[in-house]
């Protein structure tokens, strides 16, 4: 098993938007790990063979962490509109996406700082869930919450998977 760090963003009170970290929770809990209350970011959780950790939104100075890992998954939120299926998977490609402002910062973006700060990148996939609601509110649609475990099923595959690439 590689050296995995994943990454659920998005915002909690905007209900499906927040499924990255109840993805999170529920494969902390299949890792035999608590779940991290709203405040809780999981950085001072860090060393594990899986990590996981949960953002409102993707910053540069993720950069620095993502350099210890050889496998990140961020895990995200998508609109119908953009994407059509339910469970997206997709591998990165490490390159600066425009525009870069924080609240639309793309995970390639991210990796793309980490190869440019410390010369060296993880291999990373977008695991992207169906929302269905982005309202103001707690708690995810039940269309989305059927997601969750499959979601969940593929990240501990991916993290599993001897292979450098993970969709090789």
């Amino acid at each position: 098993m590689k050296k995995t760090l994943v990454v659920g963003f998005g915002n909690l009170y905007r209900r499906d938007d927040g499924v990255g970290r109840v993805v999170i929770n529920r494969l902390r809990q299949r890792l035999d790990r608590e779940a991290l209350d709203p405040l809780d970011d999981g950085f001072d959780d860090l060393g594990h063979q899986v990590d996981t950790v949960v953002m409102h939104q993707l910053v540069p100075e993720l950069a620095e962490t993502l350099a210890d890992y050889a496998l990140v998954i961020f895990v995200d939120a998508h609109v119908g509109s953009t994407i059509p299926e339910p469970l997206h998977e997709e591998r990165l490609e490490v390159v600066h996406k425009t525009p870069f402002v924080y609240h639309q910062t793309h995970p390639s973006t991210v990796l793309a700082l980490t190869r440019q700060m410390y010369d060296r990148v993880p291999d990373a996939v977008l695991i992207s869930l169906l929302g269905h609601d982005f309202d103001f509110g707690e708690g995810l649609s039940e269309e989305t919450a059927a997601l969750v475990e499959p979601a969940v099923a593929r990240i501990m595959a991916l993290a599993a998977s001897p292979e450098g690439a993970p969709n090789a």
